[in-house]
């Protein structure tokens, strides 16, 4: 079998395929697409992004091996893929944001074609139900990509103080990024990462559950009455305490663990930092209006107040995560 015909002819139909952006790009060009052709040597479907090595020739001659970046389990499930998508000896043509790092092989994926014709890629959206209404919050949520991105714009704006400048300015991708100790968000960004992720929320008398796919995070806020005790230990997702007003949830949220970019541009969260998250149906009951404000006076020299939207979405499932930190440090490799 002519495999370089193949492959020349698999490249031929990616070059009309339209580029899309992806999860996160910090540590890829975005104004660049790298395609190659070549057989994949691993596939695996783990967390927190599923990767594809691919041996390939460059243009010197020379056997490399790429490293395809892709989303992590939950959204590539939702995009068609499953574990036995791909198995090592499959010859495959490949289209994706090149590595920013000179002479190192590897892209975020942007579309791969089969020797069947078979184009797999990223979906960034879940199906959307838009006819499914709730009279309450409790479900299943995706968020609403508009409506995140121009809170995420905004959180970006936020006025910094001398030690929050410092901190994003020595900001970097590649050595500071989080995830690497598979260590989830936490609010803001963990309520924004439903753009690609699935949250859900469960009522009870006295708690109420807020879980997220990303990191697999669990959020306990209790509705019992308490106060935020004096002498609290800080954790990764904070002290949450609940009241109801007029049909909407509030959670009022301090004990923050220290985080490192907690924006996702390299702001750091201190454990000074205060959150109060508004949860409140729309009047059509298909959607939910976040409103979150946000003060922490180690790194931001004002408070910080957005909205943001998430749509129901019970035709969906929560997937685990199960974070894999070996897998999580493999970009840095």
């Amino acid at each position: 079998m002519n495999y370089r015909c193949i492959l020349g002819a698999l490249a031929g139909a990616l070059a009309s395929l339209p580029a899309t952006a992806h999860h996160s790009e910090a540590g890829y060009d975005a104004n660049s697409v790298a395609a190659f052709e070549g057989v994949v040597t691993e596939y695996g479907w783990r967390n927190p992004h599923v990767y594809v090595t691919v041996e390939s020739v460059n243009a010197a001659g020379e056997t490399v091996e790429w490293l395809v970046e892709t989303g992590a389990t939950p959204i590539m499930a939702r995009s068609g893929w499953t574990p036995d998508s791909l198995e090592p000896g499959d010859i495959v043509a490949v289209r994706g944001h090149p590595d920013k790092r000179a002479g190192y092989y590897g892209v975020i994926l942007l579309s791969l074609t089969k020797q069947d014709g078979t184009v797999l890629a990223q979906v960034h959206s879940a199906p959307e139900q838009r006819d499914a209404t709730t009279d309450t919050i409790a479900g299943v949520w995706r968020g609403v990509p508009e409506s995140i991105s121009a809170f995420s714009d905004a959180l970006n704006a936020t006025a910094l103080t001398p030690a929050g400048q410092r901190a994003k300015a020595d900001y970097s991708y590649l050595t500071d990024m989080r995830p690497v100790e598979c260590v989830a968000p936490q609010s803001p960004r963990i309520v924004m990462s439903n753009v690609l992720y699935l949250s859900g929320i469960e009522l009870g008398d006295d708690v109420v559950t807020i879980r997220s796919e990303f990191f697999d995070a669990v959020r306990t806020v209790y509705m019992d009455g308490r106060g935020h005790p004096d002498d609290i230990e800080p954790t990764p997702q904070g002290h949450s305490i609940g009241r109801w007003e007029d049909n909407a949830l509030v959670v009022d949220t301090v004990a923050f663990a220290e985080q490192q970019s907690v924006t996702g541009q390299g702001v750091p969260s201190s454990n000074q930092k205060h959150t109060i998250e508004r949860y409140a149906l729309t009047g059509d009951g298909n959607r939910m209006t976040i409103d979150v404000f946000v003060e922490d006076p180690v790194y931001l020299a004002e408070p910080f107040s957005g909205s943001l939207q998430w749509q129901y979405s019970p035709h969906l499932t929560l997937h685990g995560y199960n974070c894999d930190p070996e897998n999580a440090s493999r970009f840095l490799q």
